[in-house]
C-alpha cells in the first residue's frame, strides 16, 4: 500500500533547493483545516482553482477586444496562462516556489466582469451608488469569488500567501522594483481588503507579502503588453514598425521577444535578491510600451457606440434583477441560475444589491448577451 506521508515527505525535500526568499509548503496558511492528501500546500491551490467554475468561465471574457472576428485573439483563459508562464519560469530561474505562482497567476483575474476593464467600471459605478458606496474593483472580487461565491456560497479555502497575491496583482501599475511586504494574517488581509473597498485609491497601496506574489504582478504585465500589440497587429488596428524605438531595441517587436526580453532582463536582476526588478533601459522601455499601448490600443479596443450599448446592457440588467428581487420573481434568471444555487448564509448576509453585482460580474459576455436579450 502506498505510504502517502513518506511520498510526501519525499516531494518536501525538493523544497530544499528553493532560495531563502520563497514560500515553501509548510509556511501555507488556512483559514479552515482541511485533509491532508499527497500534494504539496501550493500545488493544492493549483488545482482548486482550475477545477473551479469561476476558471472555466475565462474562456469566454474579454481581455481587451470584444467580440473579435478571428479565433486567435487572447481571452481571459489565454491570458492567465500566459501570465502563469512568465511567472513559473522567473521563479524557477530565481528559485521561487513555482506552485504559489501558478496559483496566484491561474486565479487573479477570476473577478473580472464581462467586457473586460470596460465592464469593470460600469459595474464600479453602481456598486457605488446601490451597494452602500463600495468600489467594485476585479481583483478584489478575485478574493470575493474564492472565499464567498465559489462552491454554492462557501469558501474555497485557498491559502493565505494565494489570496494575498490574488488581491495585491495589479498589473496596471508598473514599478522598477517589487519589494514584498511584512507576513500578513488572515485578518490583515481582510482589513485591506475592506479598506480598498471603501476607497479604491487604497488598491495602489496593495503589496504581496512574498517574493512569489510579486513575481506574479509584474508578469501580469509581461502576460499582456506584448500580446495586445500582437493582437492589435492581427486586426489592423496599427502597424507595430510604429512602436518607439527603444521598446525596439530593448524588448522587440513580437510578443515572443518582448516577453523573452523582459523575464530574461528580470532574472538577472533580481537573482539572490530580495526583491524584483529591472534594468533601467527595460523599465523604461516597457513604461514607454504601456503608455504606447494606451494611446494606440486601449483607447481604440471599445468605440463610443459600444461603450454605450455595454453600460446600456449592464444598467437593464441590474434594474431587471433589482425588481425581480423586490417582487420575489422566482421565475427569474437570478433565482433559477444562482441564488437558489447558493447557500443560506449567502441568502442571509448580502444585500440584493451585492448578489445583483455577484451575479453579473460571474458572467461571460455571451451569458450577459443572452440574459439581455431575453429581458430587454
Amino acid at each position: 500500500m502506498l505510504d502517502i506521508k513518506k511520498v510526501k515527505r519525499t516531494m518536501l525535500k525538493s523544497e530544499k533547493n528553493l532560495a531563502k526568499y520563497a514560500c515553501k509548503s509548510n509556511m501555507a496558511i488556512r483559514e479552515f483545516e482541511q485533509t491532508d492528501d499527497i500534494r504539496l500546500e501550493f500545488a493544492r491551490d493549483v488545482d482548486k482553482i482550475i477545477h473551479s467554475s469561476c476558471y472555466t468561465r475565462y474562456m469566454s471574457k474579454t481581455q481587451v477586444f470584444v467580440d473579435p472576428i478571428n479565433d486567435h485573439i487572447s481571452t481571459r483563459m489565454t491570458h492567465v496562462q500566459y501570465v502563469s508562464k512568465a511567472a513559473r519560469t522567473i521563479a524557477r530561474a530565481l528559485r521561487l516556489n513555482e506552485d504559489l505562482c501558478e496559483a496566484i497567476a491561474l486565479g487573479h483575474d477570476v473577478g473580472h466582469t464581462p467586457y473586460g476593464h470596460f465592464g469593470e467600471s460600469v459595474l464600479n459605478r453602481l456598486s457605488k451608488r446601490y451597494n452602500g458606496g463600495k468600489c467594485f474593483a476585479h481583483n478584489l472580487n478575485s478574493v470575493r469569488v474564492f472565499t464567498v461565491l465559489e462552491k454554492k456560497g462557501k469558501s474555497v479555502n485557498l491559502s493565505l500567501q494565494v489570496l494575498d497575491g490574488i488581491m495585491c496583482h495589479n498589473g496596471e501599475l508598473l514599478q522598477d522594483k517589487y519589494m514584498p511586504s511584512k507576513a500578513k494574517t488572515f485578518e490583515q488581509l481582510k482589513r485591506e481588503y475592506d479598506e480598498c473597498l471603501k476607497d479604491e485609491s487604497n488598491i495602489k497601496r496593495l503589496t504581496p507579502m512574498t517574493m512569489e506574489g510579486c513575481v506574479v504582478r509584474l508578469s501580469d504585465i509581461i502576460g499582456y503588453i506584448g500580446k495586445d500589440i500582437d493582437d492589435a497587429n492581427r486586426l489592423g488596428i496599427f502597424n507595430k514598425e510604429l512602436l518607439p524605438e527603444n521598446v525596439k531595441k530593448y524588448l522587440g517587436t513580437e510578443n515572443t521577444q518582448i516577453m523573452n526580453s523582459i523575464i530574461l532582463d528580470v532574472i538577472e536582476n533580481s537573482y539572490g535578491k530580495n526583491y524584483i526588478s529591472m534594468s533601467k533601459e527595460v523599465y523604461e522601455a516597457v513604461m514607454d510600451l504601456k503608455k504606447f499601448n494606451y494611446e494606440n490600443i486601449y483607447s481604440n479596443a471599445i468605440t463610443q457606440e459600444d461603450q454605450d450599448r455595454y453600460i446600456n446592457t449592464i444598467e437593464k440588467l441590474y434594474s431587471v434583477y433589482s425588481r425581480a428581487l423586490d417582487s420575489k420573481d422566482y421565475s427569474n434568471d437570478i433565482y433559477v441560475n444562482f441564488l437558489n444555487q447558493m447557500s443560506k448564509d449567502y441568502i442571509d448576509n448580502n444585500s440584493d444589491a451585492q448578489k445583483i453585482i455577484d451575479y453579473i460580474s460571474g458572467m461571460t459576455d455571451n451569458y450577459l448577451k443572452i440574459q439581455y436579450e431575453k429581458y430587454k
